[in-house]
């Protein structure tokens, strides 16, 4: 069964009336995947201890932000306000994603129903990001003996900048962004894969330009595992994107990246990233993709 990283919690944060954030998506997507009765097995995180972000974070703002001292411009910046909640929520999201890589190393594939932080840098918060789970999952990764290099896909259409600065001098680290050129963030530090790509990009000119670049990065760089953003705020009708790729495109990107991983028998642990939707329902397909990819390629005789 695939392994399915998920905690109620993940909906569960006070936000004021009309917050763009798609708070209710995870609960929704977890529900259609139980409704839709996939062979899935669900494993509920632990929160990550505090200290355990202090191997990337500063340690200064790990305090202000857990204590909730963390000033107010700062907090404006990552678009939360601040909460006991939002916190237990963000250690629960975090410990989720390391849990998501111990599930893949074991059984070749997992998926987290939220993550992909990637707007978290080492001394602040950005864009509904408080702390990079990415970075901290690739750490998790390199602790096992099997695992020298750990490559990060983000397929987010916002560029993983935080990711990018955190792993800038870090050789066991490889970053891959693909992009939207003129989306946020405004200022794009150089990953080590960048792949921009312009307004209204549309599903074909998305993969044609995607698909062979991730067969060269996995040939060139070699990883050990994958931790793959599989957002899908790429969409045509995303409200944050500016991309014009299809419900079909994604699903398409996301057997590519399944597949390649599968071929090349490297560990990928998923995580769903963005979406964003005033009916957020809406996003639940796209999202579900996702898994619909995982199952078909790692487990196809589930009959999916």
């Amino acid at each position: 069964m695939l392994p399915i990283i998920y905690h109620p919690i993940y909906s569960n944060f006070p936000l004021p009336e009309g917050h763009r954030y798609p708070l209710q998506k995870y609960q929704l997507l977890k529900t259609h995947i139980d409704n839709e009765k996939w062979p899935v097995q669900t494993f509920e995180p632990e929160p990550l201890n505090s200290d355990t972000l202090k191997s990337i974070h500063d340690h200064d703002y790990v305090n202000a932000l857990i204590s909730g001292e963390l000033p107010l411009v700062k907090m404006r910046r990552i678009g939360f306000p601040w909460s006991p909640n939002l916190i237990h929520r963000s250690l629960t999201s975090l410990g989720g994603t390391t849990l998501t890589v111990d599930k893949a190393i074991k059984h070749g594939v997992a998926i987290h129903l939220t993550g992909g932080y990637h707007h978290a840098h080492h001394d602040f918060g950005s864009g509904f990001c408080l702390f990079n789970d990415l970075i901290l999952a690739a750490e998790h990764a390199l602790s096992y003996p099997q695992i020298e290099k750990v490559m990060i896909v983000d397929c987010d259409v916002h560029q993983g900048d935080g990711t990018a600065t955190l792993a800038k001098h870090r050789a066991d680290i490889v970053t891959l962004s693909v992009h939207c050129e003129k989306n946020f963030p405004s200022r794009k530090p150089e990953s080590d894969i960048d792949l921009p790509m312009p307004i209204g990009t549309d599903s074909h000119s998305y993969l044609r330009e995607f698909l062979p670049c991730l067969t060269l990065a996995l040939a060139q760089h070699e990883p050990d595992m994958v931790i793959y953003d599989a957002g899908v705020d790429i969409h045509v009708d995303d409200e944050l994107g500016y991309f014009s790729v299809c419900q079909s495109g994604i699903a398409q990107r996301d057997q590519a990246v399944f597949s390649a991983c599968y071929d090349h028998q490297i560990p990928v642990a998923a995580v769903i990233g963005g979406g964003y939707r005033t009916e957020q329902e809406a996003l639940v397909p796209l999202h579900a993709e996702l898994v619909l990819s995982a199952l078909r390629t790692y487990y196809p005789h589930s009959g999916i």
